[in-house]
């Protein structure tokens, strides 16, 4: 590959200046319905550098915060990207253990957070203020920013820690750059376009959005939160081009009654990741939209690979400065229609994270040898088009089969009682481990146990089809709305178990 395909160095933060200096009056972002212009972004972004100064944050500190969408976010990203500070940001959901581990393995300075915060972020021993006490302070002499360097960090993203404490994903200015070219690439972006944003900020897949205003003369349109129930009323007002979608959104989307806002859009692309081969047609028939979907990881630029072609089901080919191969477990490449590692290289040095902080052996795991090990399963069909099979960890061994969680999710997702459904392996009686299923039904469905094994029936194979079902009321999900797993009960003896109810089967 020619370094003609990559996209020009440098990091991002240079190109809101040069923005903000010509064109202050072009538009970056609409928030709470109110316009921010570059001009002001810039402003408010200086001011809150000077108060961070007057805190005592020098460059190299983390500074986190806990803030909801919106201008004093993104005012506070750019001002920490431009100090050349590492922004540390947090999930608000997270409580007790979970968040004083974080904050003690970050140690940040300071801690920027929405009001209704701040009491849970004290009691966990944070040094912690609201945008506005910390804009309304004292304010450090004005100085001339030095410009931080491509491979500086710029974000310490935590993973949600399923298999083990969170890890700090270090990200660099030149990773969240090339996170936004990659969205361009994804999204097929235009100058003119408005992208609907509901993806949190503390996400990676809301913090790539921040570089997209500098890539393209477009704009982002905020919303607080996503809501299935407003969700179309919202794109429309907007006027938006783009919906982005992770994890269970569109399925979510299609659960919902029809209604003629879903066609009364000017959406041209629905992009994201987490879209089932099976629903595709239905998004097309039903919303009018093309998929666009991708894969990646945090540690890999958020984005790894883009589908553009509309092979149905493929999270497509790699983007132009990675490339990416297949190993089985002693490392070598598997043929087409086998699965495999996902294992990432990168053109550009500075594409993949420098590491986890802290954590020399969780680094050492999954960098190896100059490539990502992702941890995550993959197959290509002939023409070379990834195809995503879930984390290798996702899966169980039942009965000398390997079940994958998405094989069993995907079909019954698909019955009209259920509005979405997990699966774990749990440990069995005899030999491997048997399959649990939780259920969140559809408002007003009714459906037993045994009913919903006996539509499975004929659907999956004998070895994939649980032995246990548990209905729940609601999953617990993280900010992308992917269903937390690890939270899920192992246990066998608070569900349904369908050979003990015997299943003649």
């Amino acid at each position: 590959m020619s370094d003609a395909q990559l996209p020009p160095p440098g990091g991002f933060i240079e190109l809101f200046h040069a923005i903000a200096r010509q064109e202050g009056d072009r538009l970056f972002a609409v928030c709470g319905g109110a316009p921010l212009t570059f001009a002001a972004l810039d402003q408010e972004s200086a001011g809150l550098v000077r108060a961070l100064r007057h805190h005592g944050a020098a460059r190299g500190d983390r500074v986190a915060a806990m803030l909801p969408n919106g201008r004093a976010a993104l005012a506070l990203i750019l001002g920490l990207a431009r100090a050349g500070l590492v922004w540390v940001p947090l999930n608000p959901q997270l409580v007790g253990e979970g968040l004083r581990y974080i904050l003690g393995h970050a140690r940040p300075r300071l801690v920027i957070a929405a009001a209704e915060h701040l009491a849970r972020l004290r009691e966990a021993g944070a040094v912690a203020i609201t945008p506005e006490e910390l804009a309304a302070g004292p304010l450090a002499p004005a100085i001339a920013d030095t410009l931080p360097q491509p491979a500086d960090d710029v974000a310490l993203c935590y993973t949600s820690g399923t298999t083990g404490p969170p890890k700090g994903v270090r990200v660099s200015h030149r990773m969240l750059r090339l996170a936004g070219e990659g969205v361009m690439l994804v999204a097929d972006a235009r100058d003119g376009d408005v992208m609907f944003m509901w993806e949190p900020l503390y996400h990676i897949g809301g913090a790539q959005m921040v570089v997209a205003p500098l890539l393209r003369r477009l704009h982002l349109h905020l919303t607080p939160r996503f809501s299935a129930r407003s969700f179309w009323d919202e794109v429309i007002a907007a006027g938006a081009t783009h919906i982005h979608y992770l994890g269970g959104i569109l399925q979510i989307l299609l659960k919902q009654p029809p209604a003629p806002q879903e066609r009364a859009h000017r959406v041209r692309i629905a992009w994201g990741g987490g879209a089932p081969a099976e629903v595709w047609q239905e998004v097309r028939d039903r919303f009018g939209l093309p998929l666009r979907e991708c894969y990646g990881m945090t540690e890999s630029s958020s984005f790894t690979t883009f589908n553009d072609s509309g092979v149905v089901g493929a999270v497509g080919r790699a983007m132009p400065w990675f490339e990416v191969a297949l190993h089985d477990a002693e490392g070598r490449p598997v043929a087409p229609g086998e699965r495999g590692e996902i294992v990432v290289r990168a053109h550009d040095p500075l594409a993949l994270t420098q590491g986890y902080l802290d954590n020399p052996e969780a680094s050492a795991r999954a960098l190896r040898d100059g490539r990502l090990h992702t941890g995550d399963q993959g197959s290509f069909d002939t023409e070379e088009n990834l195809f995503f099979h879930g984390r290798m960890s996702d899966s169980a061994r039942v009965r000398g089969e390997n079940v994958g969680a998405w094989e069993v999710e995907g079909v019954a997702a698909r019955h009209p009682a259920i509005a979405d459904c997990a699966m774990i392996g749990v440990a069995a009686d005899l030999g491997e481990q048997e399959i649990k299923l939780f259920v969140e039904l559809r408002p007003g469905a009714a459906l037993s146990e045994r009913e919903l094994c006996d539509w499975l029936a004929p659907r999956l194979a004998r070895y994939q089809l649980p032995r246990y079902v548990a209905m729940v009321p609601a999953f617990e999900r993280t900010p992308s709305q992917r269903i937390m797993k690890h939270r899920l009960s192992p246990r066998r003896d608070d569900c349904w178990d369908r050979l003990a109810a015997q299943d003649p089967r």
